[in-house]
């Protein structure tokens, strides 16, 4: 007795269905995979991990970047201002030397400018007391850029007259290497620019 030979469009048929199901569930599971892993890098980069003295794990939120660095930024800004505005005849070079740490060559021109014009010899020379009274600081983001707007509020004490300024200064943030004490946040200002300075009052 013989053999039937089967159909062969059926047989072709049938491989063509199992190799289109084959591609089917291995491009399914592929998809699958490759969301899985990235659900898993999301949370990872929204996380952090902790071991207590016990050796549990213990996970930690971390915060934005976003807001990480607007708070890093307002407190390098505000130490800024205050190391290189903050001075009198005992303690500017001290001061103005760790402010020099914390901005880029536009900041060192200033400084240089200000040591050409005998701002800081009229300092020793008449015993001024220049003093911070307040520092308002913007950060702004565009395209990945950072960019400030700082209004600085100080007074000159010359004994008998104390007169008050407003100073707006403008520039750009960078993130560099932290470097502790001299840069503890990792920022560096550049394009520093001390835009208006205004006299507040003056009294007698």
């Amino acid at each position: 007795m013989k053999t039937p030979y089967q159909n062969i469009y059926a047989v072709l048929k049938l491989n063509r269905f199992v190799v289109i199901a084959v591609v089917i569930c291995a491009f399914s599971s592929s998809i699958f995979s490759g969301w899985i892993a990235f659900s898993i890098n999301k949370r990872a980069l929204n996380s952090a991990f902790a071991v207590n003295t016990n050796g549990e794990v213990i996970p930690l939120k971390l915060v934005s970047q976003k807001e990480n660095f607007r708070v890093e930024a307002l407190a390098h800004l505000e130490l800024f201002h205050n190391y290189f505005y903050n001075i009198d005849a005992s303690n500017y070079e001290k001061n103005l030397e760790k402010a020099l740490w914390l901005g880029n060559s536009s900041v060192d021109n200033l400084y240089r400018q200000k040591k050409a014009d005998g701002v800081y010899n009229r300092l020793i020379q008449y015993s001024l007391v220049q003093k911070v009274l307040s520092i308002n600081s913007e950060v702004a983001e565009q395209e990945g850029k950072y960019s400030f707007k700082t209004i600085t509020i100080f007074e000159i004490n010359r004994g008998s007259v104390i007169d008050t300024y407003e100073l707006v200064s403008t520039g750009n943030l960078i993130t560099v290497d932290r470097n502790f004490p001299n840069n503890p946040h990792g920022l560096l200002i550049t394009n520093y620019f001390e835009n208006t300075l205004k006299k507040l009052n003056n009294e007698n």
